[in-house]
């Protein structure tokens, strides 16, 4: 079973050999690595391009604990395909390329893996856009910098749903390292779990739990007398006025 924050959450099966004896059949399954397509955990749908867009992500999934005949996995790295990072190589352009290891705010150790290219200038008649070393360097520490940033701010979870959801981390180095040299195609290439917090069964359930349920408190009814609040106006508590 995948985590919550993945759409589809039963991928496939594992075989194992049955209890014998004193070897048990869970502690065979745990530790077990898992890789899939990241449009292999989404849920069907009829938009085949959404797919294609998901279908270059490789996830990894760790299988923590067994419960019945659920294998509760959780996050292990993500990568790239091979056909997709070849396709982004092109001639006439530097590659940059820049890594970091990072503590999440839950105790995870990650290592991210960036890529990106060079593109011309705006109204550049010449044929080929390489950078310099200096610049190069610069590139790598602001890559660095905003994946660190990026990955420290939060725990492991809020940093998957950004890596899953679009090329966030990608357009924020772009956007970043716009006064050095124009880039283009920044990718998180690769994340690996270097170190994982003493296991607990109550975190590994946060990320079975299904974050879409409602835990708002309902609103309670106006007194008598007193008038509602008009459509899109909400009383504020102690102001005497709405908001």
């Amino acid at each position: 079973m995948a985590p919550a924050i993945f759409t589809k959450k039963n991928f496939g099966k594992t075989i194992i050999t049955k209890t014998q004896g004193t070897k048990v059949a869970s502690d065979g399954l745990k530790g077990r690595v898992v890789e899939l397509s990241l449009a292999d955990l989404s849920a069907a749908d009829n938009k085949a391009t959404d797919k294609e867009d998901m279908s270059y992500r490789k996830i990894k999934l760790c299988v923590e604990d067994v419960q019945g005949y659920d294998c509760l996995t959780n996050f292990h790295g993500m990568d790239m395909t091979r056909d997709k990072l070849c396709s982004l190589i092109k001639k006439w352009q530097s590659i940059i390329e820049a890594s970091v290891d990072v503590r999440t705010t839950d105790g995870y150790v990650v290592r991210m893996f960036c890529i990106a290219f060079t593109q011309k200038h705006k109204s550049q008649l010449k044929k080929t856009s390489y950078c310099n070393s200096a610049q190069g360097r610069a590139i790598r520490a602001r890559m660095v910098s905003v994946m660190a940033e990026e990955a420290g701010k939060g725990d492991l979870r809020s940093l998957v749903r950004r890596l899953i959801v679009g090329e966030v981390i990608g357009k924020q180095i772009e956007k970043a390292t716009t006064s050095i040299f124009p880039i283009k195609d920044c990718y998180v290439r690769k994340v690996k779990v270097l170190k994982k917090p003493k296991f607990d069964v109550t975190d590994l359930m946060e990320w079975h739990k299904n974050d879409t349920e409602d835990v708002g408190k309902g609103v309670d009814a106006p007194a008598p007398g007193e008038a509602e609040p008009a459509e899109g106006e909400a009383l504020v508590a102690g102001s005497g006025g709405r908001l």
